[in-house]
């Protein structure tokens, strides 16, 4: 082999490790949740964690946007489960939004497995938390996952400096986020206007939001979710055992008198996120306006990536199902 020929190989490898160590670079993720209400911010979270352990995510912080009292044990049941205790948790340190679980599901998984954060006045205050993880990430890393409601990233760009930045909560978004995806609004059968309760719960944080942000968003609306139905091979899959995530879809499903499974809503927000549209999904750009109501209302312009499916709703829960039933690479001890 020839000088020349040497080095056109040698720079193929280099050219060719770079692009791999690229490709499975680690997206860094802060997941905000208001898990309590609904049971599909638990599937998304099963899903985290397996793109987590696929070397696809890296979690920077669990955060609740919810003020009911399962919610910061939830997620540190579930994180724990996933053999990551040690991820922070925050939660929004306000009286509301405080929406309960009726079904019992987040109760049931407290009591049954093991989980540090005990109670929610063990977790830190939402914004504190969002202000010193992103102060210490690189320029435009961040990706912000929401599949619940607006309260804290509003809050968050309210926010002063502070002892984690001398920036401002925009500025800081704008420096360390890359972008935010977002399970919120939808699209009605007359093309402009839909009222959904992510929105709805806080509509003042949403406006705050929508106005705002200074980042691209990608929106998974209601029609999406709601025709990728997941959650029955799960709990008919009876190799996997001593699973918060088999449990709380168990108890809610039965509880529901359920037998074709859930709306997978919060679940695209996370594959989106981590894996892109495709081949899942394209979307089409628009612009959002969120009225007082909480309305969201289709104007001119082309701010927001909308997810339009690309497959058969079934096929995208056939693969977000497997994910979901990924078991942990070290479980936790009961």
């Amino acid at each position: 082999m020839n000088l020349r020929s040497a080095s056109l190989t040698l720079l193929l490898f280099f050219t060719l490790s770079f692009s791999k160590a690229q490709k499975h670079n680690p997206i860094p993720v802060i997941f905000d949740t208001d898990i309590a209400g609904d049971y599909d911010d638990v599937g998304a979270m099963a899903l985290l964690h397996a793109f987590a352990d696929k070397g696809e995510a890296k979690i920077l912080a669990t955060i609740s946007c919810n003020a009911f009292e399962t919610t910061a044990p939830t997620i540190s049941v579930i994180n724990t489960y996933f053999g990551r205790p040690d991820i922070p948790i925050g939660i929004v340190k306000k009286d509301k939004p405080n929406k309960d679980c009726a079904q019992r599901w987040a109760q049931a998984i407290i009591a049954g497995y093991p989980h540090k954060i005990k109670s929610n006045s063990q977790a830190v205050e939402a914004v504190s938390l969002y202000r010193k993880i992103l102060a210490s990430q690189a320029d435009g890393s961040v990706t912000i996952i929401s599949v619940g409601f607006f309260t804290n990233l509003a809050d968050l760009l309210r926010s002063g400096a502070d002892k984690y930045s001398k920036l401002t909560g925009v500025q800081l978004v704008k420096q360390k986020v890359k972008n935010l995806v977002s399970m919120a609004t939808g699209i009605g059968a007359d093309g402009k206007t839909f009222s959904e309760y992510n929105v709805n719960v806080d509509a003042a944080s949403a406006q705050e939001v929508f106005k705002n942000w200074p980042t691209p968003i990608t929106l998974s609306g209601f029609e999406i979710g709601e025709k990728i139905l997941t959650g029955i091979k799960l709990t008919h899959n009876y190799s996997i055992q001593n699973s918060p995530i088999k449990d709380a879809f168990q108890i809610a499903l039965d509880r529901d008198k359920n037998t074709i499974g859930r709306n997978s809503w919060d679940e695209t927000a996370v594959l989106t996120a981590i894996r892109g549209p495709k081949p899942y999904f394209t979307y089409r750009k628009l612009n959002m306006e969120i009225k007082d109501d909480g309305t969201d209302v289709v104007i001119p312009g082309e701010r927001f990536l909308y997810l339009q499916f690309a497959m058969e709703p079934g096929a995208v829960a056939k693969d977000i199902e497997q994910l979901m039933m990924h078991q942990p690479l070290k479980k936790a001890k009961r």
